[in-house]
């Protein structure tokens, strides 16, 4: 049997910068940014108060009335549901309602997510906890917390809280029976998730696949705990260029929050139905650094095996240049997060995957003007790759203004790159590295039949 081919045939994001394709594109190119005050709870006091927020979303306006279903949802996977949905339309499966107009077998059709914890009910858990403190004893009475929790709190948003709920509303909502799983593998979660989905169309256990992630952390924990890492920046008085990958003066990642998803699709089944495929999906590679839980190998190594494990099932030399005397990847998505270890570390391992060659692809960043979307990144990333082949354009990294020496790749510095009179946009990577020393790729190429 010949080796299965896997296409994009739909995308979808929700992103700080809004939620429809081509305008949060626009606003890439023209390297804006998203960043602003926190607005979702009083974060004055807070070291870092800034980040990219999603604002003005309301599911009911992608779905209509099937958000109706959906109204206990978290806010991440309502973000998702409306990701799934632009993709479900853009692949010609159905309408936004979730409805099924395509001639397809949905117990073919599964949902591979990166999706993170649900909705936190501060407000009463930690009322419950004061209340039941008893200082004399130091110790919380249990008895009296289970009363007033159980009073407080609801069972509906206490199982929202978990992160396979987004796998959940997505299957019911489009009615998929097939595989489903859900990954934590942090910031590169929806990366392993697209890459994982790609996998299980190649060896046919699915024909298609919704593939993505969702996450926000833009909440009074999830700050905080990032914080006291001194992983984010502090640039109170400045956040719209706060977040600086590849600059000297960087000082930490901007949190920022959405979703990204993605129909994933073997070749042949596309066709079959008249789908148009986006790009194609070369190849996936996933490591571990076997390190430190923080701390990135220092030498990247865990990051070039990702990288050359992707490029290796796509058939591609990384030192063997093009036609045109280029890479043979033009465009590399960076993890890029900007903060002080990450990006000098990447820069390397790039450079000890292309050699001669690293310094002629573009290298850069989107975090720089979305932030830091946790684990829907990657996906949000994978999709801005796909348009680079579709527009012959790279987005730039944004606040470069004073270079890392040891930054010195072309990060496409603050003005968006447009490469369609050098022969466009064929290949790109997609780099995601989470805590903990998860490394991830995803190679595509422009599909050509």
């Amino acid at each position: 049997m010949s080796a299965r081919r896997v296409v994009i045939t739909g995308m979808g994001w929700v992103t700080p910068f809004g939620h429809d394709l081509e305008t949060v594109w626009a606003r890439l190119l023209a390297g804006e940014s998203a960043i602003g005050p926190i607005t979702k709870f009083d974060a004055s006091t807070f070291a870092t108060n800034f980040g990219g927020e999603v604002r003005g979303f309301d599911l009911a306006r992608v779905m209509g009335g099937a958000a109706a279903n959906h109204e206990r949802a978290g806010e991440g996977v309502k973000f998702a549901l409306a990701a799934a949905s632009m993709a479900w339309r853009q692949a010609g499966l159905g309408d936004a309602t979730g409805r099924l107009t395509a001639d397809v077998n949905l117990s073919r059709m599964g949902v591979y997510m990166g999706s993170g914890e649900g909705p936190h009910d501060y407000d009463n858990f930690f009322a419950a906890s004061l209340a039941a403190w008893r200082e004399e004893g130091r110790a919380v009475d249990t008895v009296e917390w289970a009363r007033l929790a159980l009073d407080r709190m609801t069972a509906a948003r206490e199982i929202e809280q978990e992160p396979n709920l987004s796998i959940s509303h997505i299957a019911r909502a489009f009615g998929c029976g097939g595989p489903a799983y859900n990954c934590m593998t942090a910031c590169a979660a929806s990366t392993q998730a697209s890459g994982e989905a790609y996998e299980i169309i190649k060896r046919g256990d699915a024909d298609l696949m919704f593939a993505g992630g969702e996450h926000s952390m833009l909440h009074i924990l999830g700050m905080t705990g990032f914080i006291r890492l001194t992983a984010m920046s502090t640039r109170r008085d400045d956040y719209a260029t706060a977040s600086r990958p590849f600059s000297r003066t960087r000082d930490g990642f901007v949190m920022g929050e959405g979703a990204g998803v993605l129909v994933l699709e073997e070749l042949d089944h596309a066709l079959a139905r008249g789908a148009t495929p986006l790009a194609e999906v070369a190849g996936y590679g996933s490591t571990a650094d076997a390190y430190r839980i923080t701390d990135i190998q220092p030498e990247g190594k865990g990051a070039q095996k990702a990288m050359l494990a992707a490029l290796r099932h796509a058939g591609i030399d990384p030192r063997e240049p093009d036609g045109r005397g280029r890479a043979p990847v033009q465009y590399i998505s960076a993890h890029g997060t900007g903060t002080p270890e990450n990006d000098g570390i990447e820069t390397a391992a790039v450079k000890g995957v292309f050699g001669p060659l690293a310094d002629k692809a573009c290298f850069c960043s989107l975090k720089s003007m979305t932030g830091h979307l946790i684990q829907a990144a990657g996906a949000v990333e994978l999709i801005a790759c796909v348009l680079a082949i579709r527009d012959g354009k790279i987005p730039p990294t944004i606040n470069l203004d004073d270079p890392d020496p040891e930054c010195d790749l072309d990060h496409v510095p603050n003005v968006a790159r447009d490469l369609t009179d050098e022969g466009g946009v064929e290949v790109c990577l997609s780099n995601s590295f989470g805590f903990g020393g998860q490394n991830d790729t995803i190679c595509v190429r422009r599909y050509r039949g």
